[in-house]
């Protein structure tokens, strides 16, 4: 025969709330009380699971900080291979995970999602931490809950970018851009609407910081997302050459970098990535003996070139930026376009100690001032200081501002 065991303080609120002549608000701080006195339960709401990327990392941090939350998300088609952080962990998904097509083409389903993810049921659970970057954080919850989202970004398909994502996806006025158009404005109410019943909103940075307020008309904290800086170490000796890594895709404007130098043979680039623009980075080369581009390469080997290169290019506009901490955490400076989380991430001559220099247009004049700027600066910046800079970043530093902070706003240990 079980039995359950409770501490005195517990059986005595208990006894308490069996009296009859307890009045509403009597009642509910008993039931406050009482729940404190026990370990919360947490569920942590994601978006999907598909693959390992850049969402999954502070997921698989948030699963460390809190080792017994439970698992929800719209779908779950992640292999065995890439899941193996969940660590056998139960996925509770919604019923998009059933219909037909999903494991492909799930995110055409999109207009369904907001009604899938308010079926999740997490009313069992005193704290929910959502990792929103679409719908995540309209799971709903009750006035007894404590809803902590963290947003990587709100979805910029349907907001401030709507018009440059139609415009690449060649979408005028078609019957189906009309369609798409009166989707996007039907998401941006609801979005907006469940922002709303968030009681704590965290952003990665400070730029989704801006885009939180701007969207949502909320507040929120700024905690940077994880980097793993174990593999990143500082180089024996650096080389002549600066380096472009990443994925080629419109944003990433690497033709710019590509571009200037192109325009300026005494300085050597190594570029390395693949992706959709890959034939428009090369034609921004014309041959240019001085640029050489490797493809995809191993992760040993881009480490290796990130701890040699004199410094690392980036011109895009990042949400964070996890590839500017990971060449940081190598000691090497970082020349960045001077929006989004590079500003978080680099300290520029103005600062006691810099690690890079920031460029104000995405253009070619502009990034072939700033290598001249840093030609000036260069001597000044140690690859200590841009590795110290880079551990602000770590997943423990995570960890442990993450946990802070949800025991703060539940007023409860976790």
């Amino acid at each position: 025969m079980s039995h359950t065991v409770m501490s005195a303080p517990d059986s005595l609120i208990k006894a308490r709330l069996a009296m009859p002549d307890l009045d509403e608000s009597e009642r509910d701080g008993l039931d406050l009380s009482r729940r404190k006195l026990r370990a919360p339960r947490i569920a942590i709401v994601h978006e999907w699971l598909q693959v390992n990327a850049g969402s999954e990392r502070v997921l698989e941090q948030l699963l460390l900080c809190f080792p017994d939350a439970d698992l929800f998300a719209t779908v779950d088609f992640m292999s065995p291979k890439e899941r193996a952080f969940l660590k056998g962990r139960k996925v509770t998904t919604t019923f998009i995970q059933k219909l037909p097509g999903a494991k492909r083409l799930f995110r055409h389903y999109l207009g369904l999602m907001p009604m899938a993810i308010e079926q999740l049921d997490v009313s069992a659970y005193d704290i929910v931490i959502s990792s929103n970057h679409a719908v995540a954080k309209g799971v709903l919850t009750g006035p007894d809950q404590v809803h902590v989202s963290y947003v990587h970004s709100p979805m910029r398909y349907i907001w401030d970018l709507q018009h440059q994502y139609l415009r690449q996806a060649g979408l005028g006025w078609s019957l189906k851009a009309i369609y798409v158009r009166w989707l996007f404005n039907k998401m941006r109410l609801w979005d907006f609407a469940s922002a709303q019943h968030v009681d704590h909103f965290i952003a990665n940075s400070r730029y989704i910081a801006r885009r939180v307020k701007k969207a949502y008309a909320r507040d929120a904290s700024v905690i940077h997302p994880p980097v793993d800086v174990t593999d990143f170490t500082i180089g024996r000796q650096k080389g002549d050459f600066y380096l472009l890594a990443g994925r080629f895709v419109p944003y990433k404007r690497a033709d710019l970098v590509v571009s200037a130098f192109q325009a300026d043979p005494g300085r050597k680039l190594v570029v390395v990535g693949d992706g959709p623009e890959a034939a428009k980075v090369r034609a921004a080369a014309k041959g240019a003996s001085n640029i050489e581009f490797r493809g995809s390469v191993p992760k040993s080997e881009l480490i290796d070139l990130m701890q040699g290169a004199r410094a690392a290019i980036f011109a895009a506009e990042e949400d964070f930026g996890i590839a500017m901490v990971e060449v940081q955490a190598c000691g090497t400076p970082v020349i960045a376009f001077g929006k989004g989380g590079a500003l978080d991430i680099i300290e520029t001559a103005e600062e006691a100690c810099p690690t890079g220099i920031l460029f104000d247009d995405q253009s070619v004049e502009s990034i072939k001032d700033a290598l001249a700027r840093f030609d000036a600066m260069a001597a000044d910046i140690a690859p200590e200081t841009c590795r110290a800079n880079a551990l602000r970043f770590s997943e423990e530093r995570f960890r442990d501002r993450m946990r802070s902070f949800v025991q703060d706003m539940a007023g409860a240990e976790v």
